[in-house]
């Protein structure tokens, strides 16, 4: 009887692990991926930084905003007019509204960078 659950606790064993590299390597395909799509360097250190610390990444904030360029004039008649369409007395989210101002948050924090960058060192 000991002999069999020996033999159940290794299997199982065998298989935790193996789950654990496979999710490990799965990780770490989409961490490379995502160094990759942010232009890798210290651009795309800053936009990682950026796309952590807003828990949104900038093509969903464009998505989200419905922008395709980074024209701050744009993105604000986009953000007033969604964001005042999904107010809750107007029978909106306030899910949907706080998801607009992250993604417009993102964008901001983009446009900074992108000035940053210009700025003569």
């Amino acid at each position: 009887m000991a002999k069999y659950i020996a033999q159940i606790v290794i299997l199982g064993t065998q298989v935790v692990g193996r789950a654990f590299a496979r999710a490990l390597r799965q990780e770490f395909a989409a961490s490379q991926e995502a160094a990759r799509r942010a232009g890798g360097g210290q651009q795309g250190a800053s936009r990682a930084a950026a796309n952590a610390r807003s828990g949104i990444t900038l093509e969903e904030a464009q998505q989200i905003l419905n922008v395709d360029k980074l024209d701050p004039e744009q993105i604000n008649k986009s953000f007033e007019h969604l964001f005042n369409a999904n107010d809750k007395s107007k029978g909106g989210s306030f899910y949907i509204q706080s998801k607009i101002v992250r993604a417009k948050e993102r964008l901001d924090k983009e446009i900074e960078l992108q000035k940053s960058d210009k700025r003569p060192d």
